[in-house]
């Protein structure tokens, strides 16, 4: 695992229900634009608030547009170790390359109760990305254990969004799998640690920019990699300036590409629209 993989959005109809075609659009402009991954049912891909019939079809789309020429992970991943696993089951059926599985979120398992977790959705032989977002789940891991967790037979990587540069060193000093940062506004800081990529909202809306962003990386030219960076660093700084997809998605119907429509409890966007913000940041010279 490696490069950048898009949390994409899961755009809504203005009836309210999932507009598959408007994700299969964003998938192709994803693919096109050369980002290595989609994962689709994320924290961004508003995954709480999907029915099970809707969580089928948006990670069906994702598998059915990608064609294999790029990984798609499903988000697998609930506060339910049986829903998980059945989950799991669903996703390898639909083709998903690999399981987003977040730490379960408002239970705080104790550390025995996520080994039984990880080790209940690793057993159906779907390769997993762990996912650490205390922000979101209400709980730090200690990095030995989240380190001990990717240990597990089945984990290939891990997607770190604590935010804490300091941390996902340490994390990066005791896992072998691949570290991918689940912040954009740590990608290159934790690279530059030996992290492999990033699972990114920025690339959402300037996918082939955030690509050419890793790859100058990745290339040795770590100067234009910080200069492309910072190009961005305004809209990325709007992107999380509300919880996720709420700004990403009031861009990306700034440029036309979907509904700026969130689900409740997520409201919609309702401030100046970042249009010019957005397409400030498109393009490289």
């Amino acid at each position: 695992m490696e490069g950048i993989h898009t949390a994409l959005v899961t755009p809504f109809a203005a009836d309210g229900s999932v507009d598959i075609d408007a994700f299969e659009a964003l998938c192709e402009r994803q693919i096109e634009a050369g980002v290595h991954g989609i994962v689709a049912c994320g924290t961004t891909g508003e995954a709480a608030t999907l029915t099970g019939e809707e969580w089928k079809q948006v990670v069906a789309a994702a598998v059915s547009v990608s064609r294999k020429r790029v990984t798609v992970s499903a988000g697998v991943g609930t506060n339910d170790t049986a829903h998980t696993v059945h989950n799991v089951e669903v996703a390898m059926e639909l083709g998903a390359d690999v399981g987003l599985l977040v730490f379960p979120y408002y239970n705080k398992p104790n550390p025995a109760g996520h080994r039984a977790h990880v080790r209940a959705a690793a057993a159906l032989g779907l390769p997993l990305m762990l996912y650490h977002v205390p922000g979101r789940t209400a709980q730090l891991l200690p990095v030995d254990l989240f380190a001990a967790l990717t240990e597990i037979e089945g984990v290939i990587a891990v997607k770190e969004a604590t935010g804490d540069l300091r941390y996902g060193t340490d994390l990066l000093a005791r896992t072998k799998v691949s570290v991918l940062s689940g912040d954009d506004f740590t990608f290159l800081g934790l690279m530059a640690h030996g992290a492999t990529g990033c699972v990114s909202v920025l690339s959402n809306v300037v996918p082939a920019e955030t690509v050419g962003v890793w790859t100058a990386h990745r290339d040795g030219r770590v100067r234009e990699a910080a200069a492309r960076l910072r190009r961005l660093w305004e809209l990325l700084t709007f992107l999380f300036s509300e919880s996720s997809p709420v700004p990403c998605k009031a861009a990306l119907a700034s440029i036309g590409l979907c509904r700026p429509d969130a689900r409740l409890p997520l409201a919609t966007f309702s401030g100046p629209s970042p249009a010019t913000l957005v397409e400030r940041s498109l393009g490289w010279p």
